[in-house]
């Protein structure tokens, strides 16, 4: 499947992140079974513990809609340039927290596209980002 569409949204939405601390931008697109897309990126706090990252707020918001279903995800990230405008860096995999609650959602053969600088794409499946999780899938 082409998940290019998914990769953009994933980039969008870099610019709507919140982060004034650690100026890493990260969007997310998680795509449903039933073709709905559901974005999301990081919002930092200065407490740090009540930050939440991208990938999390698309799940939650999916989650708080209803939605369980899921088929992929896109994840794009990067630091502000000097005019504090996010540039997509190298790949950016999902942090261990993400992993496990994308684990409580989705199952081993959920599709994370990671997207590169230049548009490129990594797809992985989460049973090999996160072998031997926690899991009721």
């Amino acid at each position: 499947m082409n998940y290019d569409e998914l990769a953009k949204k994933s980039v969008a939405m870099t610019r709507l992140s919140y982060a004034p601390y650690s100026r890493f931008h990260v969007g997310a697109a998680l795509l449903a079974k039933d073709g709905t897309v559901w974005s999301g990126c990081n919002i930092e706090n200065a407490a740090y513990g009540p930050s939440n990252c991208a990938e999390r707020t698309a799940v939650f918001k999916a989650v708080s809609e209803g939605c369980r279903d899921f088929e992929a995800i896109a994840i794009a990230g990067g630091a502000e340039n000097a005019d504090g405008i996010p540039e997509i860096s190298d790949f950016c995999p999902p942090c261990g927290v993400c992993r496990q609650v994308l684990a409580e959602f989705c199952g081993k053969d959920f599709k994370v596209i990671l997207v590169g600088k230049d548009g490129s794409q990594k797809i992985l499946t989460l049973g090999e980002l996160l072998p031997e999780s926690f899991s009721l899938k």
